[in-house]
This record gives C-alpha cells, sequence and structure tokens, in this order.
C-alpha cells in the first residue's frame, strides 16, 4: 500500500503516522492551493490555548495556483513571529532546547515556495524522528476516482475539520493541567513534548490514523 500526502507547515502529527509505519508516502505537489488548511498553517499549544501559525503567501492574480507553484510572501514578519509563539509555547517543554538549535534556521532564512519550504521541514522532521521514509512526489494531480485501489488517499486532512474528526491518544503537554489535552496538532508539539519517545508514540498510533 501507498499513502497520498498533502504537503503542511510542520504538519500535523497524522502525517507522519503513516511514515513511522514504514509505508510508501507519495507528497501531492499539483493540487490547487486552498487557504486555511495545513497547507500553509499549523497548530501549536500555546499558554492561552490552541494557537494558528499561517506563512503567508503571495497572491496570485489569476487565481487558483498550483501548490507546487505557490510563493512564501514576507508580509507581517511572520518568521519572527512564528519562532517567538514557539519560544512561548514550549520554552519550559522537556525537549525544546535540546531541539532548537535544529527548527530555528526555518525561521532564519528566506525560502521562495513554499512546498520545497514545507518539504524541507518534512526532510528535518523525519532526521529528528529517526524516521526513514520511502517518499516520492506526484507528478500529475489524480482525483480520487482515478486513484489506483492500492492507494490510500489522506489528502483530505488536509481540511482541519477533517482531521479534528481523527481520534489522537492524550501525550503529555505543557499547559495541559490548563487547557486539558489538545489533541491533532504540529509534529512539533509531539517533538518538544516527547524528544524521542515521539517516534514510539507515532508507532503505536498508527491504527487510528489509518
Amino acid at each position: 500500500m501507498s499513502v497520498l500526502l498533502t504537503s503542511a507547515y510542520f504538519s500535523p502529527l497524522a502525517w507522519y503516522v503513516p511514515m513511522a509505519k514504514g509505508e510508501n508516502v507519495c507528497l501531492e505537489q499539483h493540487d490547487n492551493f486552498v487557504k486555511q488548511t495545513w497547507r500553509n498553517r499549523c497548530v501549536i499549544a500555546g499558554p492561552n490555548g490552541r494557537q494558528v501559525l499561517t506563512v503567508p503567501v503571495e497572491k496570485n492574480p489569476k487565481g487558483k495556483t498550483s501548490m507546487r507553484d505557490v510563493r512564501i510572501s514576507d508580509h507581517g514578519n511572520w518568521r519572527h513571529l512564528h519562532w517567538n509563539a514557539l519560544e512561548s509555547s514550549y520554552g519550559k517543554s522537556p525537549f525544546f532546547e535540546y531541539y532548537a538549535d535544529d527548527i530555528r534556521p526555518f525561521f532564519e532564512q528566506k525560502r521562495e515556495f513554499l512546498f520545497d519550504f514545507n518539504e524541507e521541514i518534512r526532510e528535518k522532521m523525519c532526521e529528528l524522528l529517526q524516521i526513514d521514509i520511502n517518499l516520492s512526489c506526484s507528478s500529475v494531480y489524480s482525483a480520487p476516482k482515478d486513484l489506483s485501489p492500492d492507494v490510500l488517499d489522506l489528502r483530505p486532512l488536509a481540511e482541519p475539520s477533517i482531521l479534528d474528526q481523527q481520534p489522537c491518544t492524550p501525550y503529555y503537554q505543557v499547559f495541559a493541567q490548563r487547557h486539558g489535552f489538545i489533541p491533532n496538532l504540529s509534529i512539533l508539539d509531539l517533538l518538544f513534548n516527547l524528544g524521542p519517545e515521539a517516534l514510539i508514540y507515532l508507532t503505536r498510533a498508527k491504527d487510528e490514523y489509518l
């Protein structure tokens, strides 16, 4: 079986479950970019609860844009704001200091294309999680009805409302006593809170998403 996923900014941990399982993963790069999805946003657990971090993108005057061609905007000093949010949210987490030097460069260097940026992040996260993955990128867009029966299409999980319907086993979170456990957050939440044990969590959680 192979798994088809969308590109996502510091993806929700659900993206890494099939990777941890050792599935063949294909990243969709020819779908249309859709606002308010995980393609350019992630959610973390901050001092005040759920906090959305969004990467601004350049508008296409011609309308729809293939995910592969979406350009990142420098509007709003977002890199600085995102890193400050991570420090405020996870500065006291068990493994923030351990991984901070690996994550900080993503907020210090400019990238042009969102898909390439997301892929750089995915590569680093797999390295830190010690996930050895067999991954490819789509050559064309295929509608769900045209996919092979042995392809599991998880592209709908890019919609926050769809992902929110998925179960998520609780794990340690810094502000859980204040807000309760918050499910389906960015992989950063799992990494900063569990560290090396994040891979164990993903392996055990595989049946919830697949």
